[in-house]
């Protein structure tokens, strides 16, 4: 990348999020990230350099050694001119989300993060002319916690992401509620994920998009969206898994393409060969826990008749979903039983402030503070070392609770003998593929008073919202408070 020669016009926004702003090349498989902060929130241009190093630091130290080198990319801290920043902010405003405008790209530093672009295959600098289709996935936290620190009986039975969807959509950030439940996508049973990922192509939210040559062409950015239609997705698909145009338009077609695209990303997600130490997490014979969340439609739909019940059929350790499930299990203790223990390191830095940088909570993220992860105990000795152990611990596998996943495919080529990377079948077609994560920046450790209010908030919420609707279901005749009166008529 010549930095004496950028020009703005060979960038092209590509999405945002809470804390930074992504823009792409147009011919190049790079992308820059930039961070993003409130109008009246300024940070020097060496406090924004050390902040994305962490995140370079972070990805290479722990998340590669967990998930694998082939799966995590970390890219490299780069200065850009700063009349080009400028220039591009002002290219790429009109692009953003309403929503996102409450936050300014940081246009005074000049230094961003310079990534591979993961919508497009890996193992290429510059852009193939053959197509890219990219499924990025959120699956959020893929399991539920068995921890004796929670005191609300329904978090043993439903999974968070099903209680804070009645939570999101009261407040009117989604329309409705979606049928997506991680733990089915995390059972390893086809079925089951076939199930879950319907479910987030019918209710998309925030966790599922869908690029075409770099460009999205399927997602939620929030709930004033307009409402996903699968004929125009299909129209965009058709080309990928049935090459041959052996399929009339209509609504059989727009069925038969959207099953085909979620097999092939079953089959994707089941994939894996790359080596990471997540695999070999010893979270105890405990860590399992249920199977199936309560509140998962696929769950209800096996009380009609003739349903068989639910089968465990559990990952490949090989693959990116298992090992990333791993390290959500790296909160032992639910928020609930770490929050005393944030309260303890609180307490000593507020008594030794000198001691933040020693215990590196702000980083460097080497490989000192990777091997503390690795200490799996529970049992509490009252020191502030085992609280900040664990503190570390949850901070991470929220981390891996709310990365992405992204799976490009590209059609293979008649003579793909040469290509060394996997491939995927589907009926009419073979595809290359490459399977990525992103959003991997460690969790502030400022954020965990916030973590725990919200989540209490969410429980009571949704057990609050369980108790109402049993309460509509119970007919009125039957209410003991009311007086019966029984009256005859004449035949």
């Amino acid at each position: 990348m010549d930095k004496a020669k950028m020009d703005e016009n060979e960038w092209g926004y590509h999405g945002e999020g809470n804390k930074s702003l992504v823009v792409a090349h147009t011919q190049r498989c790079v992308v820059l990230r930039f961070l993003k902060f409130p109008p009246n929130r300024k940070k020097t241009s060496e406090e924004i350099f050390q902040h994305l190093q962490n995140i370079v630091d972070f990805g290479k130290n722990v998340m590669k050694e967990f998930l694998g080198e082939n799966y995590v990319h970390c890219g490299e801290v780069v200065q850009l001119p700063l009349d080009f920043v400028k220039q591009l902010c002002l290219k790429i405003q009109s692009e953003r989300p309403e929503s996102r405008c409450d936050k300014d790209l940081d246009t005074l530093s000049g230094y961003a993060l310079c990534l591979p672009n993961l919508a497009r295959l890996q193992t290429y600098h510059f852009a193939e002319h053959r197509p890219i289709l990219c499924v990025e996935i959120k699956p959020k936290c893929g399991f539920i916690p068995l921890s004796s620190d929670v005191t609300h009986e329904m978090k043993h039975k439903v999974c968070r992401y099903c209680m804070h969807q009645h939570l999101k959509v009261a407040t009117g950030k989604w329309k409705q509620i979606s049928k997506y439940c991680p733990l089915d996508l995390y059972s390893g049973n086809k079925q089951r994920m076939y199930f879950a990922l319907k479910s987030l192509l019918q209710e998309a939210q925030n966790n599922l998009k869908i690029f075409k040559n770099g460009e999205l062409i399927y997602g939620c950015k929030d709930a004033r969206s307009p409402t996903t239609d699968w004929s125009e997705l299909a129209h965009h698909l058709k080309p990928f898994f049935f090459p041959s145009n052996g399929l009339a338009s209509g609504p059989h077609c727009t069925r038969a393409v959207i099953r085909e695209l979620v097999r092939v990303i079953t089959r994707v997600l089941l994939s894996g060969s790359d080596k990471g130490w997540a695999s070999a997490l010893r979270l105890g014979p405990g860590s399992r826990g249920p199977c199936v969340c309560e509140a998962s439609p696929y769950r209800r739909s096996l009380r009609q008749p003739g349903r068989s019940s639910v089968e465990r059929s559990g990952l490949p350790k090989d693959c990116l979903l298992y090992k990333t499930l791993q390290v959500q299990k790296l909160d032992l203790l639910d928020i609930e039983g770490l929050y005393p223990l944030y309260r303890r390191v609180e307490r000593y830095l507020e008594e030794f402030p000198e001691q933040r940088k020693a215990l590196q909570i702000d980083g460097p993220y080497d490989e000192a503070f990777y091997q503390k992860l690795l200490d799996l105990s529970t049992e509490d000795d009252g020191t502030v070392a085992f609280a900040l152990t664990k503190v570390q611990q949850y901070r991470v596998a929220m981390t891996a609770k709310d990365c992405s996943i992204m799976i490009a495919l590209s059609p293979c080529l008649q003579d793909a003998s040469s290509d060394q990377r996997p491939v995927v079948p589907s009926s009419r077609s073979r595809f290359a593929f490459s399977v990525s994560v992103l959003d991997l920046d460690l969790k502030p450790y400022e954020s965990i008073p916030h973590q725990y209010k919200l989540d209490s908030k969410i429980v009571n919420y949704y057990s609050k919202a369980v108790r109402t609707a049993d309460a509509t279901r119970v007919p009125t005749r039957f209410k003991e408070s009311e007086d019966c009166t029984l009256v005859l008529h004449k035949v």
